[in-house]
């Protein structure tokens, strides 16, 4: 009995310890303290040398803790991932993950050789524990703190920390191999690497498509989605890893692979890692505190401050800046991505590894990791949104998009039922706006459905239900937040083949002799953008307009302020004079008009 009691003091300490994490998470919250130093604490408190008093050495089960939780941040990182948004900086990134996490390591060893009175192969050992950043932390504090950062900026960082685990723990690996046995050759190393990340790759994107086609022809019952592409997950990184490739990245091109293509459930299984990770990550973090001892940190706390400086101050931003050189970054984006190169749970994880295999010194490098990622945490977590506007790579922050409710209907994966509170302020309902591709299905007002022909006309505080596909629904949430008040055109950018955006496509018709419908005369170029693209809208973005191109050429509170006019070759050659004068007086009178001249 006294087992069994044991047993349940464990279940009630292990629970208790979440949930005081959980808990925590508020308070750090609400004074800006980075989450994942909480949870550390947390550990630490609870430990033997801690007034908890807990007594906690299982390495063991802390690696294998740690290896579940890395695969699932990992897979839910890539399942959030949208590939088109980092197809444009995949080779940078891919440089940092790889060439920038062996710089990191290069560059840092020689000072962790001095500072730790360590030989060559165990200082480069440091610098590869320390060397990758870690996506749960960097995401997670851009989160908390409300930055909305340059998507080039963004997606880098995304791609970065979400491939470069898998390298920096096969460079980690690589060293333990070597230290313990010493007959690691450089040919050896190469093939592992090739090996690993090929049968890496491979794994992956099998599994990951095999998980696609599983979960939209098999009709598992309602609920069981989510938890069912959370184990393929572990099942993906398992396979991967007896198959001695890598499983981190396994997981990573998995999740990136389901996330990109039209699931059944795809909302529900978003909902749900994203708890499992959060989950994951207290876990582990609080596992990892238990392992610390304050006491065994006093001798080599001075050296690994000396570690971490140099981590942050010369090693990251060096190879960043090499990494970088071959692409058009500005030196304020390379700036910005330097100091983001924050270290977390995975420096932790990969410093118990020489623990597990019991190298000498292995307590040196857990301590010196945990310093790291304390100091990390502390100067470049509390820093990075004033080094993100300082440096203007933080964006306007954006109005919190409205409350959306997403229904998968059965039988199809065409369609999803969406549903929004209608505002006041908000663009479908001061001008009547709804995408072509979405259609109005019901509407909910006094707690009674109705149809949108006996709802009309939709009053504020209604909620509207519209039929959408389940790729483009996101892109409706720009209809029912608040408009932001457009900012006036620059009068610089209106010339001969430049209107603002707030003429009316009967207005260009008049023109131009284009053939516009009735009921969209009375839309603006801006409205007609809204309508017709399947996303926010973007410099660059074009739309037909029966013969003639619209180009959008400048963006003002979220919509197109300015328009280009790209028109047809014949109509340009055959009469570009007569043409030219009527489009440039119509053009001065509607401008007139505008400004008040």
């Amino acid at each position: 009995m006294a087992s069994l009691d044991q047993v349940s003091i464990a279940i009630l300490l292990g629970a208790a310890l979440v949930m005081a994490g959980i808990l925590s998470s508020l308070l750090a919250l609400r004074f800006g303290a980075p989450l994942l130093l909480v949870f550390l604490v947390i550990g630490m408190l609870a430990g033997d040398s801690g007034p908890g008093q807990l007594q906690f050495d299982d390495v063991r089960t802390t690696y294998l803790v740690g290896s579940v939780a890395l695969a699932l941040i990992l897979f839910d990182g890539g399942l959030r991932t949208r590939f088109q948004s980092i197809r444009a900086v995949l080779a940078p990134s891919m440089v940092l993950a790889t060439v920038g996490v062996l710089f990191t390591a290069l560059i840092t060893a020689p000072f962790a050789k001095y500072a730790l009175d360590l030989n060559w192969t165990e200082a480069l050992l440091v610098g590869a524990v320390v060397a990758s950043t870690d996506a749960a932390a960097v995401f997670l504090l851009v989160h908390t703190q409300g930055l909305r950062l340059r998507p080039r900026v963004g997606a880098t960082l995304e791609a970065e920390s979400g491939t470069n685990d898998p390298f920096a723990i096969f460079l980690t690996l690589m060293l333990v191999e070597f230290i313990s046995s010493g007959a690691t050759s450089p040919a050896h190393v190469v093939l592992e690497f090739l090996r690993e990340a090929v049968l890496g790759a491979i794994v992956g994107v099998t599994g990951g498509r095999l998980v696609v086609i599983a979960l939209n022809r098999v009709a598992l019952p309602q609920g069981l989605h989510a938890p069912f592409v959370a184990t393929a997950a572990l099942v993906i990184f398992g396979a991967a890893q007896i198959a001695h490739g890598s499983g981190f990245l396994a997981v990573y091109l998995a999740g990136i692979i389901i996330g990109n293509r039209p699931t059944r459930a795809h909302n529900s299984v978003v909902t749900f890692l994203d708890a499992a990770t959060w989950l994951a990550q207290i876990v582990m973090f609080v596992l990892l505190g238990l392992l610390v001892s304050p006491l065994r940190l006093g001798g080599s706390a001075g050296p690994a401050v000396i570690v971490a400086l140099v981590l942050m101050l010369v090693a990251r931003p060096l190879a960043v800046l090499l990494c970088l050189a071959p692409f058009r970054f500005s030196w304020r984006e390379k700036i910005f991505i330097a100091w983001t190169g924050l270290r977390g749970a995975v420096a932790i994880f990969l410093a118990s590894i020489p623990m597990l295999v019991g190298l000498s010194k292995a307590y040196l490098y857990f301590d010196v990791a945990f310093v790291v990622v304390i100091i990390s945490l502390l100067l470049q977590g509390w820093t990075l949104a004033p080094a993100a506007r300082r440096l203007h790579v933080a964006l306007p922050r954006a109005e919190r998009g409205p409350r959306r409710v997403e229904l998968d209907l059965p039988g199809q994966l065409e369609q999803q039922l969406v549903g929004y509170p209608v505002r006041p302020k908000s663009l479908y309902f001061r001008r009547g706006l709804v995408p072509s591709w979405s259609k109005p299905t019901l509407v909910i007002r006094n707690e009674n459905i109705l149809s949108p022909t006996e709802a009309d006309p939709i009053a504020p505080g209604d909620y509207i239900y519209l039929l959408a596909p389940p790729e483009k629904a996101g892109a409706l949430d720009r209809f029912f937040v608040d408009m932001q008040p457009s900012t006036a055109p620059d009068p610089h950018l209106l010339g001969d083949f430049v209107v603002s955006g707030e003429h009316t496509l009967g207005e260009l018709a008049e023109i131009y002799g284009v053939t516009v419908d009735e009921e969209q005369a009375k839309l603006t170029l801006a409205d007609y953008f809204d309508v017709h693209l399947d996303h926010a809208p973007k410099e660059g973005a074009a739309l037909e307009l029966d013969t003639i191109v619209l180009v959008a050429r400048s963006i003002g509170g979220g919509r197109v302020s300015v328009v280009g006019l790209r028109l047809p070759e014949e109509a340009e050659q055959s009469e570009p004079l007569t043409r030219m004068d009527a489009f440039k007086r119509r053009l001065a009178e509607l401008w007139s008009s505008v400004a008040g001249v």
